[in-house]
């Protein structure tokens, strides 16, 4: 199963880290995780957020970081995630491996 990471970036100086955590229980659980930390920096918003919706409607499913409820972006992400019936997982509810 592909899953899309969703979670703060944009102030954050953390998300790297954060989004590699994710990655790395979701790889461990045999899911394909999708990232959009990997995006380089310098787009306009209106690019990331175009890019990261594509990568969301090639995703089975949503995983949010705690930090979701923080980013606009992300909150969008779960609402379309939502509207198109995507399973929703709590990476901070996957135990750490």
């Amino acid at each position: 199963m592909k899953v899309y990471i969703a979670g703060k970036i944009t102030g954050n100086d953390h998300y790297r880290e954060e989004f590699d955590a994710a990655e790395e229980k979701l790889r461990a659980l045999g899911y394909i995780p999708i990232t959009p930390a990997i995006l380089p920096e310098g787009l306009d918003s209106r690019d990331y957020m175009r890019i990261c919706l594509a990568m969301l409607d090639s995703a089975d499913a949503i995983a949010l970081l705690p930090t979701w409820a923080h980013s606009g972006g992300a909150k969008i992400e779960l609402a379309l995630a939502e509207y198109t019936g995507k399973q929703v997982i709590h990476t901070w509810m996957i135990a750490d491996t």
